[in-house]
């Protein structure tokens, strides 16, 4: 590596990311698996009303998304929340309207129970236990609830929801008390080549080194996919990575267009709260029912939660450095083009953990997967609206090509190889592929044990 020094300016851009006991099954029948994807994708010209339950979805998922937007940054925590919720409330809708299968379990509810009434109180118990330490999380949510209780008015269809809500929130609590999700974990950096280590500005020690541990939703472990390591330094591969990113990823480049750096800007919000937008435009077609609503929401945040947990697993097993450490760095990778720049400062922020591989793409590729399973690879025109552009809206024809901007994002904004979005874009594909087949395994065996 030879040495060269650059001025530069720091530029930071703050992301602003918005938007009891276990019961025994219950009788009736389950009448089919959850949504299969032509049903879904038919249901768009079924008709043209709101059918009972799904505003109500998709309230709470804004709701929710602001809740986790609220508590401390953690995008594995934010995942593991928003699937426990969507767990939650799909046991509670499967349970009143016996149409779909659940995750937890069935519990026993009045087919007349309140869809609105239990959908409410399943994301409101498990955001307020999720989250009983923080003021800020649980005071809004508790206001939501009861506006939402108080709109829908007394009556026993509303408190027969809310007791299926309540009771379908404890179940799926129950499941994930003991996730590891709160185990301690020691980590600590070993200096070296290819080595991660604390990044600036801010050199914060790392996030979450524990997450690839944490029991995954669908998948067997976190490690199922796991995949080889990364480019070695002063591999051909690695140089590829390493030149393309040291020009276009740079603070003050002269490569990258006023295009790529608005994606690289769009992109600084997290993957949920990014892509809940797409599942809440999807949940909410005409046409579709609570069921299948309810299936859109739980299956992508499931398999969202898993991919990150897959991410987190190779990210902490690998290590690898970031960019801006690498370029800064006087250790010779025994390559001559990988030129040093002991100021080189990426686009955007680093976030303090290691490098392989991406998150945000592992989770796009879980949830493009999902989608096109579910919806096609024509979907119609999809719109992603993200605070920290501006609010500017981005819109798209297929998830394909939501998945595309944010392997790129990440590459242009100076913060991600290009090879560790392209494999983590793939291992999300094969746990989005996984959580199709194992919660559609899942709906056919209950559907069989209960007819």
């Amino acid at each position: 590596m030879k040495s060269l020094t650059k001025g530069t300016t720091t530029h930071v851009l703050q992301a602003l990311v918005l938007c009891a006991g276990i019961s025994a099954c219950g009788s009736d029948r389950v009448v089919r698996a959850l949504a299969a994807p032509e049903d879904l994708r038919e249901s768009r010209s079924a008709s043209s009303g709101v059918k009972p339950g799904v505003q109500a979805m998709a309230t709470w998922n804004v709701i929710a998304l602001k809740a986790t937007a609220a508590a401390p940054f953690s995008p594995p925590r934010e995942s593991r929340s928003l699937a426990i919720v969507f767990a939650a409330v799909n046991d509670a809708v499967c349970s009143i309207t016996r149409e779909c299968e659940t995750y937890a379990s069935r519990i026993a509810a009045s087919h007349r129970a309140s869809l609105d009434a239990a959908i409410a109180a399943a994301a409101h118990d498990v955001l307020v236990s999720i989250y009983s330490a923080s003021p800020a999380v649980v005071t809004p949510v508790n206001a939501s609830y009861d506006s939402t209780l108080a709109a829908i008015g007394p009556s026993r269809a509303r408190d027969k929801g809310v007791a299926a809500g309540q009771a379908a929130a404890a179940n799926v609590l129950a499941l994930r008390a003991n996730d590891h999700s709160q185990a301690p974990m020691s980590y600590t950096p070993t200096p070296g080549l290819g080595a991660w280590v604390p990044t600036p500005p801010g050199f914060a020690p790392a996030l979450e080194p524990q997450w690839g541990a944490v029991t995954p939703f669908l998948l067997d472990r976190g490690s199922e996919f796991r995949p080889g390591p990364p480019p070695a330094p002063g591999s051909d591969a690695y140089v590829s990575d390493y030149l393309e990113i040291a020009s276009v990823g740079e603070l003050h480049s002269t490569t990258r267009t006023a295009w790529q750096s608005e994606v690289a800007n769009f992109w600084i919000s997290t993957g949920p709260q990014l892509w809940n937008q797409i599942y809440r435009q999807m949940a909410s077609l005409p046409g579709t029912n609570a069921a299948q609503a309810a299936h859109v929401y739980m299956v992508a945040n499931l398999a969202g939660a898993d991919a990150i947990i897959a991410a987190w697993d190779a990210k902490y097993t690998y290590s690898q450095w970031r960019p801006v450490t690498a370029i800064r760095s006087s250790l010779d990778d025994g390559s001559a083009a990988t030129v040093q720049n002991p100021t080189w400062t990426s686009f955007i922020t680093t976030p303090r953990f290691p490098d392989y591989i991406a998150g945000h793409a592992t989770y796009a590729g879980a949830a493009e997967e999902v989608m096109t399973a579910l919806f096609g690879d024509h979907p119609g025109t999809l719109s992603i609206t993200s605070p920290t552009a501006g609010n500017v809206t981005h819109t798209y024809q297929s998830f394909h090509e939501i998945a595309d901007e944010i392997s790129n994002a990440r590459v242009w904004g100076g913060i991600h190889w290009r090879t560790s979005v392209v494999v983590g874009r793939e291992v999300g594909r094969q746990v989005g592929d996984v959580a199709l087949a194992r919660t559609r395994h899942r709906d056919d065996d209950q559907a069989d044990n209960e007819r």
